[in-house]
């Protein structure tokens, strides 16, 4: 029996389908390489006894659980094979493919629920990719060739607090640091460095204030003058809307410019209040005219020291408002950062591309094989992919595509999907952060914004069954 899962539907308002996969090692290592016993099997049982709306018991295999128990040492009989950590597909790519033998097969879809869940890690990637190329097209019209590695901290995770657990903190931000360098989802910057990178850092973030600090002090004045002497040497972050934002950026800033420029760092002004777009050209024409500016080779003016970060109320249109509204002033897009909060690490679910978990193939016990293809009249939208599957590339650096598994116009091409659980966890089976951040930055390139991943045969497939059912092709 197999069964796959597969994106449905693009992100929303986008004109772009590809998705960036990430997630599977998770949910590999910490759920599916578990090895049961035989109190998980007793504790299991009372449980689903007493789970029942009525006199009869919720049912629960309890005999093949112990048999897999004896047999193979407690570890879960099936075969998964998933994407590469950083693929980049286009939707109706599977994801991963389980596969159960005989016996086995009633487990084939148990692991649907947990291995669904990375529709979570995957949108938080795709988002973060997705607002990554609107930033990089403003800092190619705006910013100077050789401070385009700018851009890695240009999109900052200030999502940690809205999240509703540390587990999804961890996910999610280590999602968005394949896109980004800047953070302050320590958790997850902490999980990536030591658990997935050999101990080699792969998140950045500065000394900030935020408000707790700024109305701990008498005066914002004094609050900015300490932040100053501790850090001002480097760059560093402070918080302006406390009390009066315009006062801050145009009383009070003027103030402590002499202690600022005498430090020699950089100071990043952040709004946390008002119109977003008002926000960040406030702070931008404060800081101009208290700290200057040049003028770089694309025309665009480049503030002395100074910029504006606004983390508050980001989202994915507003940046390109911002941005558009920054380049218009001839700004250049490099005096401006975001930091992104619920709308990065909360405001996806599993809608927000569909994600979903089907049967396709499955062998009877007396060895006959059927193709499996849920077809419902009223949502096409929900067809699945009939038959078992291959995912293979047609030339290097090809998007991934799906075939029937066997067609002959495959054969001699490597499979895209690689197990990662064979009825027993594999070591060493998923590569490192750093090789999977590269993979996402050589394959969003690559491939084109949109296409289709189902082969001609594979379609032609589909189509038959949808006529056989009476739908219209």
């Amino acid at each position: 029996m197999s069964a796959y899962g597969e994106f449905r539907e693009p992100f929303p308002n986008m004109e772009d389908n590809r998705f960036v996969f990430y997630g599977m090692r998770h949910y590999i290592e910490n759920f599916v390489n578990r090895k049961w016993c035989k109190a998980d099997v007793d504790a299991a049982e009372i449980f689903y006894k007493t789970h029942k709306a009525g006199f009869t018991p919720y049912p629960f295999p309890k005999d093949l659980f112990y048999k897999f128990i004896n047999e193979n040492d407690g570890y879960l009989p099936v075969t998964i094979e998933a994407l590469p950590e950083g693929t980049v597909a286009y939707i109706h790519t599977p994801c991963f493919i389980i596969t159960a033998e005989e016996e086995y097969s009633r487990l084939c879809t148990y692991l649907e629920t947990i291995l669904t869940m990375i529709w979570y890690p995957t949108c938080v990637a795709t988002l973060s990719r997705y607002t990554r190329d609107l930033i990089e097209r403003s800092f190619k019209k705006s910013v100077d060739d050789e401070l385009m590695w700018l851009l890695d901290s240009r999109l900052h995770d200030f999502g940690f607090r809205g999240c509703t657990s540390v587990e999804q903190a961890v996910l999610g931000g280590s999602a968005h640091l394949l896109n980004f360098e800047g953070s302050d989802t320590m958790s997850a910057c902490y999980h990536v460095q030591f658990h997935l990178n050999g101990g080699k850092p792969v998140g950045t973030s500065i000394p900030a204030t935020e408000h707790s600090v700024m109305t701990a002090w008498e005066s914002e004045e004094a609050a900015m003058l300490n932040e100053i002497e501790h850090f001002g040497d480097g760059l560093f972050a402070c918080v302006m809307d406390s009390y009066d934002y315009d006062n801050a950026l145009n009383v009070v800033l003027p103030k402590v410019a002499e202690a600022k420029v005498a430090k020699g760092g950089t100071i990043v002004l952040r709004p946390d209040s008002g119109d977003p777009v008002e926000a960040v050209m406030k702070g931008l024409y404060a800081a101009e005219k208290t700290f200057g500016c040049t003028t770089n080779s694309k025309g665009f003016k480049v503030i002395n020291s100074a910029a504006v970060i606004q983390g508050d109320g980001i989202n994915y249109q507003n940046v390109q408002k911002i941005l558009d509204a920054v380049l218009e002033a001839k700004f250049s897009a490099m005096n401006v950062a975001f930091g992104m909060g619920g709308a990065l690490l909360q405001k996806v679910n599993r809608d927000t591309m569909s994600f979903a978990t089907k049967l396709s193939h499955l062998v009877y016990a007396n060895g006959e094989e059927r193709d499996v293809m849920k077809t419902p009249k009223t949502s096409s939208a929900k067809t699945s992919l009939p038959g078992r599957l291959f995912v293979c590339r047609e030339s290097p650096g090809a998007p991934p595509m799906v075939y029937p598994l066997g067609d002959p116009a495959c054969k001699g091409m490597e499979p895209v999907l690689k197990v990662v659980y064979n009825k027993r966890p594999i070591p060493g089976v998923f590569d490192d952060f750093e090789t999977v951040r590269e993979r996402v930055r050589r394959e969003w390139a690559a491939i084109p914004p949109n296409g289709k991943p189902i082969a001609p045969q594979l379609q032609t497939k589909i189509n038959n069954i949808l006529r056989s059912r009476g739908h219209k092709v």
